[in-house]
């Protein structure tokens, strides 16, 4: 049985800050939350630029991915509390993540000794700060991760839904966490062809614009409550739809029939027209494949009134925690009625949104491309 599915709570760590409202005005104040790190350029001795989580949270949490991850979903049940949720018998957590930890378990391996102490060695367990969550809040309900690359976020939300959908869980409590950016993750993707570290962000990564060459690399925790019986909830979360390619390892299939199948099915499921879908809060990565992908689905699918925007050049590419992120800013907006985005520097998409934008009503579809081939899109009601 469907069910409408309220977003009604939000946590964010990002490189703009602990918690949402930093997430909020950096993207608002219009500035990258990328800066040039020393050691992240062509060579040890040269600075690139991408955008790192500061340091923070709670030192008993453990590591910083640990506690970010810990503060991202204390802040969401915490908003929740405030905006009138009351848990369900079985509240379950679906944690989202492909690198889990990956400064912990480098060093870990690096030094090629134990970590010193069993409480150390757990503490690097993906279970543990999962087990924290749950036993602090008195949750008992089911507890999962999930991974689909860059499209993680969107099937973590739509596996959430299903849940409640089902009867499976009362509520649950999505987390994506990615704090992957080291120096070798990042000269990869740069190696790869698809992440920028020697420009600015607003000069490399032009989504949907010529001369765009790729994203900036950065990190994120995000979290969201989601109920069958929210009350002031940010969004409704309508129906969504999963896929995949299966093309190649890294390229996306030069034909976008899969994705367009994704995306209207995931209309179907959500029982909506593709005209009454205001926005396409896009993948956007500013990279060929995949811009031309997602612009030939918003034209076979959506009228022209359908604008399509992506918060990729501001707030970067946080590879498993992207989507959430940006379906968050996407809350956010609906609640400021404002989208945040960054302005055009170079000739475009017709539909693309110049700038900060009023938010106008209406449904908005959020697609998510993952590496190797995952195809996901979600319908929000804000």
């Amino acid at each position: 049985m469907q069910h409408t599915i309220d977003i009604c709570g939000l946590g964010v760590v990002s490189p703009y800050g602990w918690g949402r409202e930093s997430l909020w005005e950096g993207l608002l104040g219009g500035t990258p939350a990328a800066h040039p790190v020393e050691g992240y350029g062509d060579s040890l001795a040269e600075p690139g630029w991408a955008g790192l989580v500061p340091e923070g949270g709670d030192p008993r949490d453990g590591s910083l991915f640990a506690r970010a991850m810990l503060a991202a979903a204390r802040e969401a049940i915490d908003d929740a509390d405030h905006r009138g949720w009351s848990p369900g018998r079985r509240v379950g957590l679906i944690h989202g993540s492909v690198l889990y930890d990956a400064r912990a378990w480098t060093g870990y391996h690096r030094t090629g000794t134990e970590s010193g102490t069993r409480r150390g060695f757990i503490s690097m367990m993906a279970s543990t700060p999962m087990m924290t969550l749950m036993a602090e809040n008195g949750f008992r309900g089911p507890a999962m991760e999930v991974a689909a690359m860059c499209a993680t976020g969107n099937l973590a939300l739509i596996t959430a839904k299903m849940w409640l959908d089902s009867g499976y869980a009362d509520d649950v409590v999505v987390i994506t966490t990615d704090l992957s950016a080291t120096r070798p993750i990042v000269r990869d993707f740069v190696n790869l062809g698809v992440a920028i570290t020697d420009a600015p962000p607003l000069d490399a990564c032009r989504p949907f614009q010529r001369g765009s060459r790729g994203f900036t690399f950065a990190e994120a925790a995000v979290a969201m409550v989601v109920s069958r019986h929210g009350n002031d909830s940010y969004a409704r979360v309508l129906g969504g739809s999963m896929g995949h390619e299966a093309y190649h390892a890294i390229s996306l299939d030069p034909d976008p029939r899969h994705l367009i199948t994704t995306v209207t099915d995931a209309l179907s499921n959500a029982g909506v027209d593709a005209s009454a879908v205001r926005y396409l809060n896009a993948h956007g990565p500013g990279t060929g494949q995949g811009d031309a992908s997602e612009a030939a689905m918003l034209e076979a699918v959506f009228p022209s009134t359908t604008q399509v925007y992506s918060f990729k050049p501001l707030a970067g590419h946080s590879q498993t925690a992207t989507s959430l992120l940006e379906t968050a800013a996407t809350c956010l907006a609906a609640q400021h009625e404002l989208i945040p985005v960054a302005k055009q520097v170079a000739p475009g998409h017709p539909q693309l949104l110049d700038g900060p934008t009023r938010f106008e009503p209406g449904l908005t579809v959020k697609t998510s491309l993952g590496m190797g081939g995952f195809l996901s899109a979600v319908v929000l009601e804000t």
